[in-house]
């Protein structure tokens, strides 16, 4: 991985609030609410149980990951799949997520959600990304096939299956969503002639 300049102590100013990059900056985060968290942890969960024994960890929610650009972000789920890499001894700063998962709602700033996915994108370590929405079942997928090229999928039905190889792991709407309450989604029709 390209070596990528962090202010330490910038990072230790914000280590105590979660903060996202935007505009360049840092911003606060916010907190997450009951299905967010249910959201994260029933990711969380599903993917564990499946990668017990694997060389791989799994960190929840207040992991700060560096990317490229020398800012850094929390994000709902960090995989790293194999030996993780971290700026200092602390380990509190993560260079090498293989996997990460984000939790988004209707009320997500969309500008911020294509920022943060195309910091993801550009970190050499990250081979998978998802981007669930809280409030609608959908997940969408990027899988990373070479430096420049990226394969997206939706998944958006309760029997479909997410196959995330790069951690060697599947796991199904119906196990992301469990216990979750979902805003119904309204049907659009068209008149046919």
């Amino acid at each position: 991985m390209n070596s990528t300049h962090i202010n330490t102590n910038a990072a230790a100013k914000f280590a105590a609030d979660r903060n996202d990059p935007r505009n360049g900056k840092m911003i606060g985060g916010h907190g997450a609410d009951r299905w967010h968290n249910l959201i994260i942890s029933n990711t969380a969960i599903g993917l564990g149980s499946r990668m017990h024994g694997h060389k791989s960890e799994i960190y929840i929610g207040n992991m700060r990951v560096a990317l490229p650009t020398g800012l850094f972000c929390f994000p709902d789920i960090a995989v790293v799949n194999g030996e993780p890499s971290f700026t200092d001894q602390a380990s509190e700063t993560l260079l090498n997520p293989s996997v990460i998962v984000d939790i988004f709602s209707n009320n997500s700033d969309s500008v911020e959600k294509s920022r943060k996915l195309e910091n993801f994108l550009a970190m050499d370590s990250i081979k998978e990304c998802l981007q669930i929405k809280q409030d609608e079942m959908r997940v969408e997928h990027y899988a990373r096939q070479n430096q420049k090229q990226w394969v997206y999928r939706i998944y958006n039905e309760r029997d479909d299956v997410i196959s995330l190889d790069s951690i060697g792991c599947k796991i199904s709407l119906q196990e992301v969503y469990a216990g979750v309450k979902l805003r119904p989604v309204p049907l659009h029709s068209r008149a046919v002639n």
